[in-house]
Order: C-alpha cells, then sequence, then structure tokens
C-alpha cells in the first residue's frame, strides 16, 4: 500500500493561499480519479478540487475553515480500495509525497481557452437579493389583484396563515376563507385623457404586469408579499413558486435577525461585537478597489434617459419564439449598448500600463475585443466575472451568456478564468432598487458604467407631460485614459441606444 499526500495546488494566476471551506468525503471514503475532494475559497472564487489519485482516503491533513498557503498537503489518499488482498506480514511504507502526482496547471488568464468554457447577470440583483432593501407588513397590507390590472379597490377576506402552512399547500388550496380583511388596490395605469393617447399610454402596465401563474398570486396573497419584489426565474420571466419560497425564507431570516440583532442590552459593549475576517474573495476585492481608487483618477458622469423603447423592444422579445426559455431584461439591451458605444469611441475599452521598470513611461492598450464583466453580489462578496468576446455574441447568444453567468455566480461557481482579462464592466444596481451611484473602476480596465432602477416618471416629450420609463446611468472613468470629451461621448452613445434600440440594426 502506498500513501500519497495531495498538496493544494494554485488554481489560478499566481494564487498563494486558498481556505478549505468544506470537504466532500471522510477517512475511509473510496475516491476515483477526478472525485471532488473539498472546496476551497480562493482571492478570485469558490473552487472543487478533484482528486488526482484513485483509492482510500486516509486522512485529512487540514481541517475546515482553515487557510493553507499553495503547497501545503492537505489529505492522503492510499493507492488500495476496500477488500483489495493485502498481506498480513507486509511492512506499511513509509508516508510520502508522490513527486510524479499531477498537479493542477494554471487556468489561462486570457480569453484563449477559458471562452468555450464560458460562466455568464443579480449580476446585481440576480436571484434572491442578498439584503433586502425593505420589509413588508405580514397580515394587512395592499397586493395587486390577480385576475384584473384596472378597476375600482376591492376587499377580499383572508385569513392570515403562516408560511409553513401556505407552501406546503401549494396550489391545491383552495378559496378564501374568513377572517381578516386585506385591503387591495388595483395596478396603477398612467390615466389617458379621453380623445387625446398618449404614448405613455401605449405602455402602461408593461412592468406593471408581473407574471405569474393563479396559483402563484394565491400563494403571494396567502403571505402578504407583492409579486412586484421577487425576482422571477422562470423561463418567460414569470414568477414561479420557487421564487416566492426563496424570497419567503429570505424575508424570514431577516426578521429573526432583526429581532435578535442588537443583543442583551445589558453585556458590556466590548462583548457585543462581531469579528468577521476578512478573507478570500472579499479580502481580494478590498485590496483590488483600494488600489484602484487610489491609482486611477477617477471622473463621474450622469445620464437620464428614456429608456420606454427599450422596455417594448424586451416586451416583444420575452414574446418572440426566438427567445423562448431564456430570461430577458433590460441588461441585455444596455450591454449590447456598452459594446456598440466601445466600438465608437475605443479608448473606454483599454488598460493603463506603467513601465516596468519604474520610469514615468507608460502605454495605453486599446483591446479590439470586448471582455464584458457583470459585477454580480454573491454571498461570498462582490464577484466581476466576465463575457468573453462579447463583441462576437448575436443577441440571443448575449441573453444566454448572461443568464448562465448569473447561475453560476449564484451557486458560487464562478470560476477564476471567467473572472481574469476583462475589458470594460457594467454593474446593475437598479436591480437593488437604487437610481444612481459612482462606481470603481474594476481593476485593469478605465471604464464602468452602473445601470440604475427603470421608474416610471413624468417625462416631457413633444412639449408633453406625460409617464415614461425613466433611468439613469452612471459612469466612472480613468481620466489618464479617458478625457471628459470621450467620456460624455462614450454615455451619450449608450444612452442614444436605449432610448432607441433600433440603433443596433444600423
Amino acid at each position: 500500500m502506498t500513501l500519497n499526500k495531495f498538496n493544494l495546488p494554485d488554481v489560478g494566476e499566481g494564487l498563494t493561499e486558498a481556505e478549505i471551506v468544506s470537504w466532500k468525503v471522510k477517512p475511509g471514503d473510496e475516491v476515483a480519479i477526478n472525485d471532488v475532494l473539498c472546496e476551497i475559497e480562493t482571492a478570485k472564487s469558490l473552487v472543487e478540487l478533484p482528486s488526482p489519485f484513485a483509492g482510500t482516503v486516509t486522512e485529512l491533513l487540514v481541517p475546515e475553515g482553515a487557510t493553507v498557503d499553495v503547497g501545503t498537503a492537505i489529505i492522503s489518499v492510499s493507492d488500495t480500495m476496500h477488500g483489495d488482498p493485502t498481506p498480513a506480514d507486509a511492512p506499511l511504507p513509509a508516508v510520502q509525497a508522490d513527486e510524479s502526482a499531477p498537479m493542477y496547471g494554471k487556468l489561462p488568464a486570457d480569453g484563449g481557452a477559458a471562452a468555450g468554457g464560458l460562466a455568464a447577470g443579480p449580476l446585481v440583483g440576480s436571484g434572491p437579493k442578498a439584503d433586502a432593501v425593505k420589509r413588508r407588513p405580514r397580515l394587512t397590507r395592499t397586493a395587486i389583484p390577480a385576475d384584473t390590472m384596472h378597476g375600482a379597490p376591492e376587499v377580499e377576506p383572508v385569513q392570515p396563515r403562516s408560511a409553513e402552512e401556505v407552501l406546503s399547500d401549494g396550489p391545491a388550496s383552495a378559496g378564501p376563507v374568513t377572517g381578516h380583511a386585506v385591503t387591495r388596490r388595483p395596478e396603477w395605469t398612467p390615466a389617458i385623457e379621453a380623445g387625446k393617447p398618449t404614448l405613455g399610454g401605449a405602455i402602461s402596465g408593461l412592468m406593471n404586469r408581473v407574471l405569474a401563474k393563479p396559483p402563484v398570486r394565491k400563494i403571494a396573497r396567502d403571505l402578504g408579499i407583492d409579486l412586484a419584489d421577487v425576482v422571477a426565474t422562470g423561463a418567460r420571466g414569470e414568477v414561479t413558486r420557487e421564487d416566492l419560497v426563496s424570497y419567503q425564507a429570505q424575508r424570514d431570516a431577516e426578521v429573526d435577525k432583526a429581532d435578535t440583532f442588537w443583543g442583551t442590552s445589558g453585556r458590556p459593549q466590548e462583548q457585543r461585537i462581531e469579528r468577521i475576517p476578512v478573507k478570500g474573495v472579499r479580502k481580494a476585492t478590498a485590496k483590488a478597489m483600494v488600489e484602484s481608487a487610489f491609482s486611477a483618477p477617477h471622473v463621474s458622469i450622469f445620464v437620464d434617459v428614456d429608456a420606454s423603447r427599450t422596455m417594448e423592444f424586451v416586451k416583444r422579445l420575452k414574446a418572440s419564439r426566438d427567445f423562448e426559455g431564456i430570461k430577458v431584461s433590460p441588461l441585455l439591451i444596455l450591454a449590447k449598448a456598452v459594446i456598440w458605444a466601445a466600438a465608437r469611441n475605443p479608448s473606454v475599452n483599454a488598460t493603463w500600463v506603467d513601465n516596468a521598470d519604474g520610469s514615468d513611461s507608460a502605454e495605453i492598450h486599446i483591446k479590439h475585443f470586448m471582455n464584458l464583466g457583470i459585477a454580480a453580489a454573491t454571498p461570498r462578496g462582490l464577484m466581476v466575472p466576465n463575457i468573453k468576446n462579447a463583441q462576437d455574441l448575436s443577441l440571443k447568444e448575449l441573453a444566454l451568456a448572461l443568464n448562465e453567468l448569473a447561475t453560476t455566480a449564484r451557486a458560487g461557481k464562478t470560476q477564476p478564468a471567467q473572472m481574469q482579462g476583462g475589458t470594460l464592466t457594467i454593474t446593475n444596481i437598479g436591480a437593488l432598487g437604487i437610481d444612481t451611484g459612482t462606481p470603481i473602476i474594476n481593476p485593469g480596465e478605465v471604464a464602468i458604467v452602473a445601470f440604475g432602477t427603470i421608474k416610471q416618471k413624468p417625462w416631457v416629450l413633444d412639449g408633453e407631460v406625460i409617464p415614461r420609463w425613466i433611468t439613469t446611468l452612471g459612469g466612472s472613468f480613468d481620466h489618464r485614459v479617458v478625457d471628459g470629451d470621450l467620456s460624455a461621448r462614450f454615455m451619450a452613445d449608450v444612452a442614444a441606444i436605449l432610448e432607441e434600440p433600433a440603433l443596433l440594426l444600423d
């Protein structure tokens, strides 16, 4: 019998340490080559380590939660399986490191080999929100009627029930029962003057009408959940029962934590401080953001945009057979707009490179390809995976890439190669209900665009004040590369596409 020690590999580009998040095996387990041994958190992401050996696990050399250097032995595996004949008098060899064991190669830093493994959304705000922006009352509240978009307010008697009762009943739970009255209001629709239809009326209800099946709407009513607050993951953008379960679990956890957050008031304040070690993704992000903020002179500009035509276009895409089963959102149009605008203003898709000898000379590297980064809020911190060669993707292919990126990021499975080589980043803060902000440029890039929430607001069009879907774009730029004129032209081009997506056909 031979014992092999498996050393922690460098699974990224020059990583020096990683945390053992969880072991997937225990001593005595039999493993085959490529079976997952454990999950580690590096400075880039959460990564699964497959076994380079076949045999029986003899010892876990590092406990869960420990951070160790690359090259440290973390597990030992014997080369015998249970039931293999072993002579009773055979001496046990000394534990040794198998120098010939395969080690993990470094993942490519560019888009070449990684492009095939594209992981392409939260996204900030995709999936259940990491931290809810607001909480709704549970008993008496307003909600959107499930079976009507217009009409007078109605009162429906509903007996308050627990989340467990409602979700366990599912679609089979039948009609209302007597109890507390819940006031319901109709969905708001812009008023249209008699004989004087407006453009705003043509898009009324476009986003106010949340897609959901009747059983799902009933569950939402019983739980006191506004469907507009739930992130939809259905194939056609509808809210599913699973979305309600996830949202309710997050809301319950928030309430439970809020009730006990302040702790016992009688205890000394020093004993009421929660200390959280900064490590892994959060540590790397903090270091990168500080370096970016103090090395690249940031300049930020903002522009309000009438995105009504974008909203109409998104609605048509959702109804299109070509996009059936694909989640489509305004972020897709913004991504296309950024790619289009960067081609017209190439210096925003660039990198500032200092001379390696420390002299004052430097170079600006303009990239003739777009690795489009999408900032994604995950339970492990902020990640910015990017879509390799996004300029070559059709609208449908880009939508698929965004969906894959969001799904992978939410699951914490974004790989280091998928976060390397970005050229320009979008952060979708609007998904969290934020109007705009001044984002920090991702290191190695010179521009980032913040996409604010889209709301119906009064807007002057052809001399008339009518409701339109308005959003605010915020952009931050490295002023060493992008001056005021260039940044303004780039943001104006992005805004032009959101105002008229048909320009993409040019």
